[in-house]
């Protein structure tokens, strides 16, 4: 094993895959001359050349327009948002086009194509900035989406998105660029679709995913400290969602609670929720707990910032009223 950044990770996966299939190209802002806004594409246009490292205007549309077209012509884009905010002025392409295209032409055209970016809060950037977008993207039909919270998944999924047939939108963390992460010296791809328990546990199940896994981990570690076991399970895909995975972990700890920085209305919360009572409702000891980001938009204050995304406090008191112990 090595240790790399979580950036690097992301590069990483690029690059081995681009080496092997010259019809895959990577276009988005400053991705190429200036080697990437946070760094992710460092060195890729030496080694590539500008017709496959592509820096693009300003114009979240008219690239994503590109990157669909041409995918539909026998390349492999990965277009780079350089925040997924950003990507609502592309939305048109990614759920009116590239989801669709499949269906529409009858199978005749496929849209083998990667968005890729930051997802979520990054601190101080304020409501137009700070949005996470999961459970959004995940309500369309044709799209996959991917959001993990480490280096060594974000290669392994991202390698896999790459050679989907289907268009995946990958979400990513800016505030999780420069973690550390162990990387085998091998190759390796992780399957889309599945969940990875990250801690196993007897007492609760702590669903997450993305950053927020921080936070469940987190409260995971002072409850055992307190003598309640905690497992704890990476939804790493958002669509197609492990279902199975989460409902093995409630027959075994009989209770649930799911952390997400997204808004609660409509959440990826919501729709295990329904699941979990669907399939598992027997194995329930108690009702469901959520820990989501809060109904508002998020504001630049650092004591609002605070205020709006979920913790380790919320969720350790979340587990202990599914143990009824407040």
């Amino acid at each position: 094993m090595r240790q790399i950044k979580y950036r690097d990770a992301i590069r990483e996966a690029m690059q081995e895959e681009m080496r092997k299939n010259p019809k895959i190209f990577l276009m988005g802002e400053e991705v190429a001359e200036y080697n990437g806004a946070y760094k992710v594409s460092q060195g890729m246009l030496d080694e590539f050349g500008e017709k496959r490292i592509i820096d693009t205007p300003i114009s979240e549309l008219g690239f994503a327009a590109v990157g669909v077209g041409a995918s539909m012509n026998g390349t492999i884009p990965i277009i780079e948002f350089m925040t997924w905010n950003f990507a609502l002025l592309a939305i048109d392409q990614i759920i009116n086009h590239a989801s669709k295209m499949m269906a529409m032409s009858a199978g005749q055209f496929t849209c083998p194509i990667v968005f890729r970016g930051p997802n979520g809060s990054a601190g101080q950037l304020g409501a137009q900035h700070s949005m996470a977008f999961e459970s959004m993207y995940a309500n369309i039909p044709g799209l996959k989406v991917i959001s993990p919270s480490n280096g060594f998944d974000a290669k392994g999924l991202l390698k896999s998105a790459i050679l989907d047939p289907d268009p995946v939108v990958f979400m990513e963390s800016e505030v999780m660029y420069s973690d550390n992460c162990d990387i085998p010296e091998e190759e390796y791809y992780l399957p889309i679709g599945k969940a990875s328990v990250k801690r196993s546990g007897k007492d609760c199940t702590i669903v997450s995913f993305n950053k927020m896994m921080k936070v469940a981990l987190e409260a995971a570690e002072h409850l055992d400290q307190e003598g309640i076991s905690c497992e704890v399970i990476d939804l790493m895909t958002i669509r197609p969602l492990d279902f199975q995975t989460i409902v093995a972990s409630v027959q075994k700890t009989n209770r649930l609670v799911i952390v997400e920085e997204g808004w609660p209305y409509g959440s990826i919360a919501s729709e295990i929720t329904y699941q979990v009572q669907k399939h598992g409702f027997d194995y329930l000891d108690a009702p469901i707990k959520r820990i989501c980001g809060a109904d508002s938009s998020m504001h630049y204050a650092p004591n609002l910032v605070e205020a709006y995304l979920p913790n380790a406090s919320r969720v350790i008191q979340a587990v202990k009223s599914t143990l009824y112990l407040l």
